[in-house]
């Protein structure tokens, strides 16, 4: 499927190069991240933004899907802001002409208001929001999680089908913002969090992680401070330790293909949940596939924040609510989706004789075709 758009931004005095891919358009508007790593590429990004596509109309946002990528490794500091402020500016008629463009893998909520202000963008004058008594950032600092939220709802409509029991025991790999979500969401409804990893290595516990302690020790980045980890906790910096560890549940949730042909043979998981995009390269899916391990696709499960945003840009949402109750329409609104296109996705193939991206893939793109 060809893109709608490509833009790619080279500024040489700043140091800057960027892409954004507009995958399809609804109406004039599309929406999606901003990923911002030293790796990041246009065709990374143009598979994204497609994977957009589908996930807006899975869950049936009526947007059409976008990325942009900015490349750049660089820490926290001025020198970094300064990239972002200079996307900004790049981009600018594209935020101001419908595209809207948010946080993705190395862009915080700060950093995209960097951005945004640099375009003179305020998304509080879209006229779907014109009624809302609150700030935006107010608004992502309540629903900060609800990525992770939605993920533990795909989850718990799994548990509901029988894929995995109430009380099973969940290994998690990546622990920024969405791994936190669904580590505290999983701890919260029973199910017993055995292992977490970061950059650095994997921490566990086979009685179960304290959670709340854990992520309190956890910067923006999602590395744990070693420093003061609690009694019984387990460290081990071998790289993929956390596939030896076990776990009914393994969630996804860090960079791209972390299950590939070279790993998948150690997967020891009933049931595996792509927390990230693409977390699982095809090969693993068609190998997890084979052995009867279903693995719950990202744009599937992956839809909080974006569901969040389409919702209020649309006009969906009920913005001249108090806030509270904003946000708890919100977050009623991406468990019940979630949880209904998990539920039918499980239900196409009873008897599991397909990788279920497969499936997922062919009722996204039938219903795109349809719109």
């Amino acid at each position: 499927m060809s893109a709608q758009l490509e833009v790619i931004v080279e500024d040489a005095e700043r140091q800057l190069s960027a892409f954004v891919v507009v995958d399809s358009l609804r109406d004039g508007r599309a929406l999606g991240g901003t990923r911002m790593t030293g790796t990041v590429t246009l065709g990374e990004i143009a598979g994204l933004a497609h994977r957009m596509t589908q996930k807006l109309t899975l869950v049936g946002i009526p947007m059409g899907g976008a990325k942009a990528g900015i490349v750049c490794a660089l820490p926290p500091g001025p020198e970094r802001d300064e990239r972002l402020a200079a996307f900004g500016k790049a981009v600018a008629p594209l935020l101001h002409g419908g595209i809207y463009l948010g946080s993705d893998q190395g862009v915080s909520h700060r950093d995209r208001d960097v951005f945004f202000a640099s375009a003179g963008y305020d998304v509080c004058t879209e006229p779907a929001l014109a009624g809302i008594d609150s700030p935006w950032p107010e608004l992502w600092r309540r629903c900060r999680y609800v990525t992770g939220f939605g993920i533990c709802e795909g989850i718990a409509a799994a548990v509901d089908a029988g894929l995995l029991a109430g009380d099973g025991t969940v290994g998690i790999q990546g622990f920024g913002a969405v791994g936190r979500g669904v580590a505290r969401g999983l701890d919260r409804r029973g199910l017993r969090v055995v292992a977490v990893a970061d950059r650095y290595g994997t921490i566990s516990a086979p009685g179960g992680l304290p959670v709340d302690e854990l992520a309190a020790r956890t910067d923006d980045h999602g590395t744990v401070d070693r420093t003061a980890l609690p009694p019984g906790v387990q460290v081990d910096d071998t790289p993929e330790a956390w596939l030896d560890v076990e776990a009914d549940l393994l969630v996804l949730a860090a960079g791209g293909d972390a299950v590939h042909a070279g790993n998948v043979d150690r997967v020891r998981s009933a049931l595996v949940v792509e927390g990230g995009n693409y977390s699982c390269t095809a090969e693993a899916h068609r190998v997890l596939a084979a052995r009867g391990v279903p693995v719950l696709p990202d744009f599937v499960v992956n839809v909080g924040g974006a569901a969040v945003t389409g919702l209020m840009l649309t006009g969906a949402a009920p913005t001249s609510a108090p806030l509270d109750d904003i946000v708890d329409w919100l977050h009623e609104q991406v468990a019940a989706r979630i949880r209904a296109n998990v539920v039918r996705l499980l239900e196409s193939d009873p008897d599991r004789s397909r990788p279920l991206i497969e499936l997922a893939e062919e009722l996204a793109d039938q219903l795109v075709a349809q719109r």
